[in-house]
């Protein structure tokens, strides 16, 4: 049966995961093991920080996981999976496009009814919309669809599996970035030892998108942040077909790849930060809260996401920062 036998991702050989870009790159590498050791290093030289911050005090605000905003659909015998062992359309880590939860989804939303570029634009819109962004340890696809929520990685996974099980080949691509101010203030600066870690790099170590390949070419489809995160940036609400960089990201030049897979311990960061400071994990996701709330009076006051939209692409205009190497601090974005 396709949908077990695509599932043992888990059984694969050291070749096979080399192929399936399991294992690092050395940009990437390079960028894992700085930012790793960089936490560590923020962790442990501040210790009083790290005893009084690891976890919630009693007076303080506690993280609440919101609803999920959507039913599971139920999963019949006779649904198919559309993906192969073609590069692309397998199984890949925290990606399996065969599982359930993933196919009944696709079905949901129009596999193999819609056409490529109608069913990916469906997928964006389902995840984008639907989905919201938490900090937490990487899983499986199935417990990301369950939550409801998860990091942009578990986002993008969730768009990747949607599309190969439609048939429609999907890819990561990744790169290490700095954010605009707003998004800065409410993720980075919500927590003192988030700041540090930030400030210390001058860069999240790694930040990503999906893409598609439809009618010969590689289409972005960036899902992690939600219309009332972006309102509360002040950017525009982005489209299937709209890449990130440039608009609310900017990439560390030479850290643009793309890749099949996550690879091997993308997920270190997080769980380092859940294992020594959970408090600062939760402080982040209470912010992320905080800004999907204040997004959502300005939507509202707008007239509605296309209000804004249109509103706010009249005035936007990307300034990128000059990024200029440093012999003290690594990395310093510059205005």
């Amino acid at each position: 049966m396709l949908l077990t036998f695509l599932g043992h991702t888990d059984m694969l050989s050291f070749r096979e995961m080399k192929e399936r870009e399991y294992i690092p790159h050395g940009t990437y590498l390079k960028l894992l093991i700085g930012g790793s050791l960089s936490l560590s290093k923020v962790l442990l030289s501040n210790p009083g920080d790290l005893k009084k911050l690891r976890t919630i005090q009693g007076s303080e605000e506690r993280y609440v996981r919101p609803k999920r905003p959507y039913e599971l659909p139920l999963y019949t015998e006779g649904m198919r999976c559309g993906a192969t062992n073609e590069k692309y359309l397998r199984p890949t880590l925290y990606c399996n496009p065969c599982t359930p939860e993933v196919v009944a989804l696709a079905y949901h939303l129009g596999a193999f009814q819609k056409t490529d570029y109608e069913f990916a634009k469906a997928a964006f819109k389902f995840v984008k919309e639907k989905l919201d962004l938490e900090i937490c340890q990487m899983d499986s696809i199935e417990e990301t669809i369950r939550r409801g929520t998860g990091t942009c990685f578990h986002l993008i996974s969730v768009f990747i599996a949607l599309c190969r099980c439609a048939g429609i080949k999907a890819r990561y691509k990744t790169f290490a970035m700095n954010m605009i101010q707003t998004w800065y203030d409410a993720m980075v600066g919500s927590d003192p030892l988030v700041k540090k870690w930030y400030d210390q790099m001058g860069f999240f170590m790694m930040e990503g998108e999906g893409e598609a390949f439809i009618d010969g070419k590689w289409i972005p489809a960036h899902v992690g942040p939600t219309a009332e995160r972006q309102a509360a940036g002040g950017i525009p609400i982005t489209h299937f077909g709209e890449g990130s960089l440039g608009i609310w990201f900017f990439a560390l030049p030479g850290t643009t790849q793309t890749m099949e897979s996550i690879p091997y311990g993308l997920g270190i960061g997080t769980k380092i930060l859940k294992k020594l400071a959970p408090g600062s994990m939760e402080r982040v996701n209470i912010s992320i809260q905080r800004q999907n709330a204040a997004g959502r009076k300005i939507i509202e006051d707008a007239g509605g996401k296309e209000a804004y939209d249109k509103m706010v692409r009249k005035k936007h205009k990307s300034k990128t920062p000059t990024i200029e190497l440093s012999n003290t601090k690594g990395i310093v974005f510059g205005e």
